[in-house]
């Protein structure tokens, strides 16, 4: 892949990564195969911030990082009719 949108619950400023419930299936595969990688996260913290152990995507796979707080769920969208 070319680029890949993954994400995340926490990440830290190196762009290691943890993820929530099935997000740990496939958004690390897929930050492993593309040539770019966003990687959105609820919430950032500095380095060190994670726990070595938690850590499932290493930084190395991750290009660019985006903190969104309190981000929207799309099915609670769609429920609510919501068009864009």
């Amino acid at each position: 892949a070319d680029v890949a949108l993954i994400k995340g619950k926490l990440g830290d400023h190196m762009g290691n990564l943890t993820y929530r419930l099935a997000g740990r299936n496939f958004n690390p595969l897929m930050a492993m195969a593309a040539e770019t990688t966003i990687a959105q996260v609820s919430e950032l913290v500095e380095p060190g911030g994670i726990e070595p152990e938690q850590v499932v995507t290493p930084g190395i796979f991750v290009d660019r990082l985006v903190e969104v707080a309190v981000p929207q769920q799309e099915e609670v969208l769609v429920r609510e009719g919501v068009e864009y």
